[in-house]
């Protein structure tokens, strides 16, 4: 099976805006958070078995660096025609089953995964005070069936660093999971170049 990789998007880039509805019928965008001390954004969906092998970890780090002022934001990005299990109302069930604490938001046009180059569920973003991006690669090592503990220990490091005022290193790993499920004729060019041998 081939598994997709993030892009590893050039670090110091600024937050793409977004403005997407949430599943309260309400909407959240990038400015949102003007005052977080950083600001995380995934590209996840509820069926991926990538991101439901760490959606434990996951609904934990967020209840944990919410609270330490980190703002952070899930968007699903799938074609919801293919794939009927990413709908929204499968979305608000998935949130409601995992205990997530963080808005999930609905990319409906695929434009806001083009702009973040996202390729792959999950796929993380990182961005400081600045919303400059500082981290885009994976919450740590564990995969399905790997038999590594899901601890989220990458992300965490990074995080830890950017709320503290440290330096982040420019060595990461990038994410690995489930490609992006676009639309037919939809798929961008850097999703085609992806793809990794598991």
């Amino acid at each position: 099976m081939a598994l997709t990789a993030s892009t590893m998007l050039p670090l110091g880039t600024t937050v793409p805006h977004f403005d997407l509805p949430d599943g309260d019928g309400g909407a959240v965008s990038s400015a949102s958070f003007p005052d977080a001390a950083c600001l995380l954004v995934v590209f996840m969906c509820p069926h991926c078995p990538f991101v439901r092998h760490i959606r434990k970890g996951l609904s934990r780090f967020g209840r944990e660096y919410q609270e330490r002022d980190l703002a952070m934001v899930a968007i699903n990005s799938n074609d919801i025609a293919a794939f009927p299990d990413d709908s929204p109302e499968c979305m608000t069930e998935e949130a409601r089953a995992a205990g997530y604490s963080f808005p999930y938001l609905f990319d409906q046009t695929q434009a806001v995964a083009r702009e973040f180059r996202a390729a792959c569920t999950p796929d993380f973003f990182l961005f400081d005070s600045d919303r400059r991006l500082v981290y885009r690669g994976q919450f740590d090592s564990s995969r399905p069936g790997n038999g590594i503990a899901v601890t989220g220990s990458d992300l965490r490091a990074v995080a830890d660093a950017v709320l503290a005022g440290r330096e982040v290193p420019a060595d990461q790993k990038a994410s690995v999971g489930c490609n992006i499920k676009w639309r037919e004729n939809n798929a961008p060019e850097y999703s085609t170049v992806s793809k990794i041998e598991p």
